[in-house]
């Protein structure tokens, strides 16, 4: 612990959400952590969600591969340089989103994950940026057009995508609002690739629908299944 700055400690132990805390006692104690371990010892079944907090909080993060048990390649994660620390978001951090804003686009769009077109239970539902935070920082919340409601899977689907997408480093907000995961309502491209989504909900008496089409399936996946009826009537 002695080879980091005074003030670089000291911006350390201030941390106190747990999340971010945990990874960061555990990274001074060992001098890594892993994502093996996050899952494994923490629980956190979303690790770069987990670091991506300590780096939210404008610390410095570095992420390499290391072996795990099972002899596979994963992320390890230690501190970068103290010199890097973000200053801006040491001061400021990342604004907690609030409850008047989720309300105000449940107002506008209705309790549904915008990713899923799903309705569910406003209190499942969480209120995210369309650019990610660390690529387009903060907007005013009175811009609700800035926002988006996802359901927690959707969430870490995009936080996953967008943390391994090439413009992750790049951070070209003009990139990111012609994606899908930022306007799945108009889009040309899924994280960089010229691709189009449909996700399909099947509810109520449309399960029988969707047992049908697993059966029609047979050693195809529903996916090629769907994709082969539209080939053959809409030609």
């Amino acid at each position: 612990m002695n080879e980091y700055p005074k003030e670089f400690l000291d911006l350390l132990n201030s941390v106190t959400a747990k999340r971010p805390k945990t990874v960061i006692q555990h990274i001074l104690k060992h001098g890594y952590i892993t994502s093996e371990e996050l899952m494994d010892t923490y629980g956190y079944n979303h690790p770069p969600r987990a670091v991506r907090d300590v780096r939210e909080l404008g610390i410095p993060i570095v992420t390499y591969r290391v072996t795990g048990e099972d002899g596979r390649k994963i992320a390890a994660y230690k501190f970068g340089d103290p010199q890097d620390v973000n200053t801006i978001a040491k001061s400021a951090g990342r604004t907690v989103l609030s409850q008047a804003l989720k309300q105000a686009l449940i107002d506008k769009y209705g309790p549904k994950c915008f990713i899923y077109l799903e309705t569910m239970d406003p209190s499942v539902l969480q209120v995210d940026h369309r650019v990610p935070y660390e690529i387009g920082g903060e907007h005013d919340e009175s811009d609700i057009d800035y926002y988006m409601l996802l359901s927690p899977s959707a969430n870490r689907a995009k936080s996953w995508t967008c943390e391994h997408c090439v413009n992750w480093n790049k951070k070209d907000v003009s990139f990111c609002m012609r994606c899908f995961w930022a306007h799945p309502e108009n889009y040309d491209h899924v994280a960089g690739k010229p691709e189009k989504v449909i996700s399909l909900i099947f509810t109520g008496n449309e399960i029988e629908d969707y047992n049908k089409l697993i059966a029609l399936s047979g050693e195809h996946s529903a996916q090629e299944t769907i994709k082969a009826l539209i080939h053959k009537y809409m030609k």
